[in-house]
């Protein structure tokens, strides 16, 4: 499978439990929404803790956490961002 690099961003709670705001990952460039998550969270596995919260942005466009087949770019932005409100 052909891998390249994305940009992430992190933002509020998953900065948090990332211990950053943004890093770049090398991931597969054909790889569902669920998947690219699960890679994140190999590498940050705190994340988990917020997984039923969570929103991607991808490119900018929302995509929730499922069987959603993400075809990336290299120097894509992967953005997490998790519930703003708290409660």
């Amino acid at each position: 499978c052909v891998r390249l690099c994305v940009s992430v961003l992190y933002f509020a709670r998953s900065a948090e439990l990332a211990g950053l705001r943004c890093e770049t990952l090398s991931v597969p460039r054909e790889i569902t929404s669920l998947q690219l998550w699960e890679e994140i969270v190999k590498v940050h596995p705190r994340l988990a803790l917020i997984r039923d919260q969570v929103v991607f942005a991808v490119r900018q466009e929302y995509v929730l956490l499922g069987d959603q087949l993400l075809v990336l770019q290299p120097g894509d932005e992967v953005a997490i961002i998790p519930p703003i409100s708290g409660g």
